[in-house]
């Protein structure tokens, strides 16, 4: 099967996570939406994206290909209905094209609005979908689950030192190189999945499911309520509830973290803490691109939510429910609005706008450290989002 991830109409109210990367480069559970169909199918997959992410996010076609939507998270029961697909035949569910399949001259011009050119049936499997940025942090605990079980199967962790406390062995999973001393690890019928050359630090103690990407780092002293996600080269400490780090991000000091999500190349500052719960008990409501205004999650708890390459000083505060766009630099004493745009520059006093050459600096300091450089392409990238996101810095 040669999969090619579209992006679907989930993109626009998946902002500002999805300004940088697909919306099947999201990760949730231990992988990202692109690598769960890899696993499964055996073979590369690639995206079919916004213009501007093209470059970095290529497609790669052949004479059939299977576009699927790329918030759709693959099991084996979608998988299999999906592979029943004939050229020119599509899944759809209520309307919305899940996946078709196309030939190569096709590619070019597909259009995921225009279900009326393809022989449709409705899908008949449940599945689940990333559709809001807080379903990644929703369904965290049963993608762990999936992923834990799809990575470890047929092969045998690390053995566990004897200096960790747990009551569940057989649900924590080192890989090679991981590194887990004096700590207690409590799965909670969960699972607690340590990636190759991650390592948790002494006196950290983990509840419920935790995933950890490559060369990730819990600090020393960390409290872990899962399930959580650490991903790859990100370090964490302090306080974390039901959240999803993307990878060569840092929440590294104490500080409270619960039911958000961050992205790439994020730091917070020491001491820095959100909320998650509003005073009143009330559902939370957060910031949509696509709406323009504020919408209601359907959720009590949710904290927040912060783009790629955006960082704050210490101390910093965060409300109930508030969405971080992409390279913002937030400081100061107080409580910041709830809705930061993009390249913003300030705090709770107000907010001036992080010149690019500025952005590139820090990037290229913040990248060169993982000896990753900032190329042309992610220079592209952030200032094609800088322009996009300039009327909501004027409001």
């Amino acid at each position: 099967m040669n999969i090619i991830l579209f992006d679907g109409q989930e993109r626009e109210n998946l902002l500002p996570l999805t300004f940088t990367r697909p919306a099947g480069d999201l990760r949730i559970g231990i992988l990202t939406i692109k690598e769960k169909w890899e696993k499964y199918i055996g073979a590369e997959v690639s995206f079919l994206t916004q213009d501007y992410l093209k470059e970095k996010f290529p497609y790669k076609c052949k004479e059939q290909n299977y576009l699927i939507n790329g918030s759709v998270i693959p099991d084996k029961n979608i998988i299999e209905e999906i592979k029943r697909l004939k050229i020119g035949q599509a899944l759809v569910k209520d309307g919305e094209l899940l996946a078709v399949v196309a030939g190569e001259n096709e590619i070019g011009r597909f259009n995921y609005k225009n279900i009326n050119e393809f022989d449709t049936a409705e899908v008949e499997s449940d599945f689940n979908k990333i559709e809001y940025p807080w379903d990644i942090f929703s369904l965290n605990g049963k993608e762990i689950e999936n992923d834990f079980k799809l990575l470890t199967a047929g092969k045998k962790s690390q053995k566990l030192s004897k200096t960790v406390n747990t009551n569940e062995p057989e649900n924590i999973f080192l890989e090679e190189g991981a590194k887990a001393e004096f700590v207690t690890l409590i799965p909670d019928k969960g699972y607690i999945y340590i990636g190759r050359d991650a390592e948790i630090m002494p006196g950290s103690i983990v509840k419920g499911s935790l995933a950890m990407g490559e060369h990730s780092v819990l600090k020393i002293g960390a409290k872990i309520y899962g399930p959580t996600t650490l991903g790859p080269y990100s370090k964490a400490g302090g306080e974390i509830n039901n959240s999803v780090i993307w990878g060569y991000s840092n929440k590294g000091h104490d500080g409270f973290l619960g039911n958000s999500v961050l992205g790439q190349w994020c730091n917070l500052g020491a001491d820095t803490n959100n909320s998650n719960l509003k005073n009143n008990y009330a559902e939370v409501k957060l910031w949509n691109y696509k709406k323009k205004g504020f919408i209601k999650s359907g959720l009590q708890f949710c904290g927040l939510i912060m783009g790629d390459h955006s960082k704050c000083g210490i101390n910093t505060m965060f409300n109930t429910g508030t969405v971080v766009g992409v390279s913002a630099n937030i400081f100061g004493s107080g409580f910041p609005r709830n809705f930061i745009p993009s390249f913003s520059w300030g705090g709770a006093s107000g907010f001036t706008t992080y010149k690019l050459p500025k952005v590139f600096e820090t990037a290229k300091l913040v990248m060169q450290r993982r000896d990753i450089e900032l190329d042309d392409t992610e220079k592209l990238i952030l200032k094609t989002v800088f322009e996009q996101t300039e009327e909501f810095r004027s409001r």
